[in-house]
């Protein structure tokens, strides 16, 4: 067993290799692990690339250009395979704007991706150049262009009735657009945050106006433009009404056009939630697509920050998650920019005047995952004999036991690792996460 642990001690993170012995065991300190009972696979692990992550690694030298791309989509890196970026503007754009803005042009014949091509595009090209193969790409809106919209504004208000067809037209396009620049669309959402009104581009949809686009203008839409490759996933928003949007949207006739459901985490863990749907709807996608440490809301201690995502992540996966996309990979010192100052955390963050990279504590934490659960793993069973010791396990398609420990207590919690006919025996460090690979 290979055992690698991340620990943050005074204000420093340290990454060690572990020591830990093999022996019989005993009843105590046990964590049992079942390789042979399976549970749901992994898509894989991925982050937004936003208009203004595109932006900070524009002013970046080269230098940094390549260092930002090999941390996350190397295979030194934490081996990311996912991204989702935003169809017209969202809050981390520069600025509000729109593919085409011309209600009278129903053609699309005044449709630009010129605001995509200059820091958005070039971003996910990169990156999957870095990785070598097709990234697997989400797009999804944050609002219809403004004339569509009942209030004719891009925050806020609904997707006018007689333009929903024009609307599905807008969105084949753009992934039509997107596929022409050598960028396969994997799926999209219909909405992001569909329940939420902000101050930035947003767009209210209950569950049954969802269906309703869904069934009669989205789903066909793409099908009549050869778009059937792109898998759907709903609602898109936070964890706790996850299992009654899911209820409200899939039916005998959406069933089939639904591929998932994707999901937030702003109001808490509600894990159960992710498993209830998980285990009403078993054919379908779960994907985390959003989550971020905001300023408004948490302080900017790297620790409890990483701790959030180790343990969002953990409860997820053993819940029934099937893909990770963190929010922005990249923001300036300030944690932008964005055009309503709604300032967060990334995992890397830089300083563009200096030209200088803060990779942290977070991105290692994310890597704990990422970079060793491979796609197509399945989670395999397992228990523990303490709620101090969170932790989840995979079995990645090459036969190989991932498992992943976190300790967010300041004290050592000792574990005897019981897998097949072997026990690892080692101390799980304070304030640490781990990885044992068998």
């Amino acid at each position: 067993m290979k055992l690698i642990t991340t620990r943050y001690v005074n204000g420093n993170k340290e990454l060690l290799l572990n020591d830990y012995k093999s022996g019989s065991g005993g009843e105590n300190f046990v964590v049992n692990v079942y390789p042979r009972i399976e549970y749901q696979s992994i898509l894989g692990f991925g982050g937004a690339i936003t208009e203004a992550a595109g932006y900070v690694f524009s002013k970046l030298g080269e230098e940094n250009k390549k260092r930002v791309l090999d941390l996350y989509f190397s295979k030194k890196g934490i081996r990311y395979n996912m991204t989702r970026t935003h169809i017209d503007s969202c809050d981390f754009a520069l600025d509000m704007y729109e593919a085409m803005s011309d209600p009278e042009d129903t053609e699309l014949k005044s449709f630009s991706l010129e605001r995509d091509e200059r820091y958005i595009i070039p971003l996910i090209k990169a990156a999957q150049e870095t990785i070598g193969e097709p990234i697997d790409l989400m797009l999804t809106p944050w609002s219809p262009p403004a004339f569509m919209k009942t209030n004719n504004r891009r925050f806020g208000g609904k997707l006018k009735k007689k333009c929903h067809k024009f609307w599905a037209d807008y969105i084949a396009r753009y992934i039509i657009e997107y596929e022409k620049r050598g960028l396969k669309v994997s799926r999209i959402t219909v909405q992001n945050e569909p329940m939420a009104e902000q101050t930035w581009d947003s767009c209210i949809f209950t569950g049954e106006e969802e269906k309703i686009f869904l069934r009669d203008y989205l789903y066909p839409t793409l099908v009549e433009c050869g778009l059937s490759h792109v898998k759907i996933n709903i609602w898109d928003h936070n964890k706790e009404k996850l299992v009654k949007r899911a209820c409200a949207t899939i039916d005998e006739d959406t069933d089939k056009m639904i591929d998932g459901i994707a999901f937030h985490w702003y109001t808490g863990d509600h894990f159960e939630a992710v498993n209830i749907t998980h285990e009403l709807f078993p054919d379908k996608e779960l994907i985390f697509t959003e989550g971020c440490v905001e300023y408004s809301r948490y302080s900017r201690n790297q620790l409890r920050s990483a701790q959030m995502y180790a343990h969002d992540i953990i409860g997820n996966l053993n819940a029934g998650m099937t893909g990770f996309i963190d929010w922005n990979i990249l923001l300036d010192e300030s944690g932008g920019p964005n055009h309503v100052k709604n300032f967060c955390d990334a995992p890397i963050m830089a300083d563009i005047i200096r030209d200088k990279l803060d990779v942290r504590l977070s991105y290692d934490y994310i890597g704990h995952f990422s970079k060793y659960i491979q796609k197509g793993a399945r989670r395999i069973g397992f228990s523990k004999y303490t709620k101090d010791l969170e932790m989840t396990a995979f079995k990645n398609p090459d036969g190989g036991i991932v498992l992943v420990f976190l300790n967010t207590t300041d004290k050592s919690i000792p574990v005897h690792v019981h897998i097949k006919n072997d026990v690892y025996i080692f101390d799980m460090l304070g304030n640490a996460i781990a990885t044992a690979l068998v």
